[in-house]
């Protein structure tokens, strides 16, 4: 028995201020992109709102920031009613990045204990550095890089980075690098419009809006039946007849981290819970098949109880034991969300239900087999293949010795769940809701803020956790709210140096924020960042190896 009680927050709780989307020229129903790019080419100067005029600064001081902010020139696409899609290009003429080699701090991860590299390091370690790199005949820069403006993480400077040169090709600058080598460092070569510092001179990006006033087909988040496969998102578009496609949240990529394709954080689909938060992180929340949209940090609590007793499941279609992103009471290392580290329970009770599409997992522990009343089927070792129209628990540790005490056969174990927002109101899933969810949130009631620490995308005490994820460009994929309740879906390209090289975490909040967001979080992104349009992939994504299969996606689906 799966029960939810007591509604959410509604949407209605939105500020109320208008979505500065602008006016746009009109095109036919579904156009291909291709045809679509022909139809419409705006100049914009800075971040500014899709389909807003171009402006004309008015003193020199103003076209100096316009000049550093760049011109973006867009075209619009309406693939049906209430659903548009706009591509932006923005240049920086006066921007040109190069190759060159950081000198790379050696260290300790905090949560892992394994060694460590970091671009920025302390300013005694800087200055040592820099000294020993002259002395080998070497010109070392040394640059002051400030923290970001995030909560919880300290104000001015973070410390310092090394680097040498500055290079056209990377070829060039893996050459040189062999000298740093050579006096005893790691170097790194990188490209410096990956850099916060330094204004990106190219970004592609591509922006859906979802108008549930006008748009009468559906939304919704779907993991396509087995939450233990990988799809790209242009396949699952093009399978569902999909209008627009975005990839959707963080999932495991390796077998030493669970099961592939299952998701690190938590996954609704079609109104059932199917994996359970990594703490307190943000998640889109996709009311009535697209009715209405919210995003929110979301914990949740599933609760067995067989006769008076009860026991803390930590876990849904997860390998007990294995917490990817951490985030679980009791977990080792951390009890606290981290991204991309793994952690440990020793004492771990993990629910399974019909969409867990792969063996069961096997080891040491009890599994008891419940079918859709909660009865007990059967009680025994872990394994096996799900029975269809059952549920599964398995429990390690102190979790399988209460699942040994407490299930017996023809007895009724009851599981309770339990969505709640940050503020503790409780969300309940109808059939037509889903959720999907990542890291971190990025903008609150119109504002920006981006709590990378609490939900662990960065560590103000470890260099080496986080800096490259948060604050060096990367492809991103991008999910918002407007004051008129549009769900705004968008994608940048990233890590094509010389091309589109991405948005920082405030990049990003400041990007979706400009197109009139006033909820807003980041989805899973790198070589996961993927948007198709009428099931073709309309992106430039970041792998050599094409576009990467997923665990769960977003899609807008036409009226059947």
């Amino acid at each position: 028995m799966r029960r939810f009680e007591h509604p959410s927050r509604p949407l209605a709780a939105l500020a109320a201020a208008a979505a500065p989307l602008g006016p746009v020229v009109r095109h036919s129903r579904r156009r291909p992109l291709a045809a679509a790019a022909l139809a419409m080419s705006l100049a914009i100067t800075g971040l500014t709102a899709v389909g807003a005029t171009a402006t004309t600064p008015a003193s020199p001081a103003a076209a100096g920031k316009a000049a550093t902010a760049g011109s973006w020139r867009w075209t619009t696409q309406d693939v049906a009613p209430g659903v548009q899609v706009r591509t932006g290009t923005l240049t920086r003429a006066g921007s040109v990045p190069a190759w060159t080699i950081t000198v790379q701090a050696p260290g300790t991860s905090r949560l892992t204990g394994a060694a460590s590299w970091s671009d920025v390091a302390a300013a005694g370690w800087a200055t040592a550095t820099a000294a020993t790199l002259r002395a080998a005949g070497l010109a070392p820069r040394v640059e002051d890089i400030a923290w970001p403006a995030y909560t919880g993480v300290p104000h001015g400077s973070m410390g310092e980075r090394v680097r040498v040169g500055s290079y056209a090709t990377q070829a060039e600058a893996t050459a040189a690098a062999k000298s740093v080598t050579a006096a005893g460092f790691h170097a790194a070569v990188q490209w410096t419009g990956y850099d916060a510092q330094t204004p990106a001179d190219r970004e592609n990006v591509h922006v859906a809006v979802i108008d549930p006033r006008l748009f009468k087909g559906t939304v919704e988040g779907t993991h396509d039946g087995s939450v233990t496969q990988r799809e790209t998102t242009s396949s699952v578009a093009a399978k569902l007849g999909s209008l627009v496609g975005v990839n959707a949240g963080f999932f495991v990529t390796a077998d030493a981290d669970g099961v592939q394709g299952t998701q690190s954080g938590v996954g609704a689909y079609s109104g059932q819970l199917q994996s359970m938060a990594a703490g307190s992180r943000a998640a889109l929340v996709i009311g009535k098949g697209g009715r209405d949209f919210r995003v929110a940090n979301l914990t949740t609590e599933v609760t067995a109880r067989a006769r008076g007793a009860s026991l803390a499941v930590q876990g849904i279609n997860r390998v007990p034991g294995t917490v990817r992103d951490c985030g679980r009471p009791g977990a080792q290392p951390s009890a606290l969300p981290w991204q991309d580290v793994t952690c440990r329970l020793a004492d771990d009770a993990v629910l399974f239900t019909g969409a867990f599409g792969a063996p069961l997992p096997t080891g040491a522990g009890t599994q008891v087999v419940l079918d859709a009343a909660g009865l007990v089927v059967s009680v025994g070792a872990r394994g096996g293949v799900l029975p269809a129209g059952d549920h599964v628990l398995q429990g390690i540790g102190t979790a399988g010795d209460w699942l040994s005490a407490h299930a017996v056969a023809g007895r009724t174990i009851r599981v309770d769940e339990e969505i709640r927002d940050e503020r503790g109101g409780r969300v309940v899933l109808g059939s037509r809701d889903s959720i999907v969810s990542a890291a971190p949130v990025l903008v609150r009631n119109g504002r920006i803020g981006i709590d990378a620490v609490r939900e662990g995308t960065m560590d103000p005490k470890d260099l080496s956790y986080g800096y490259a994820w948060s604050e060096t460009r990367q492809p991103r994929t991008l999910a918002g709210v407007d004051a008129r309740g549009r769900l705004i879906l968008a994608t940048v390209d990233g890590r094509l140096a010389g091309g589109s090289e991405g948005f920082t975490l405030n990049e990003a909040a400041s990007f979706i924020r400009s197109l009139g967001a006033v909820q807003a979080l980041n989805l899973d992104g790198g070589g996961s960042t993927a948007m198709a349009v009428d099931g073709t992939l309309v992106n430039s994504t970041s792998d050599a190896a094409g576009e990467r299969a997923v665990g769960d996606t977003v899609q807008v689906l036409p009226g059947r």
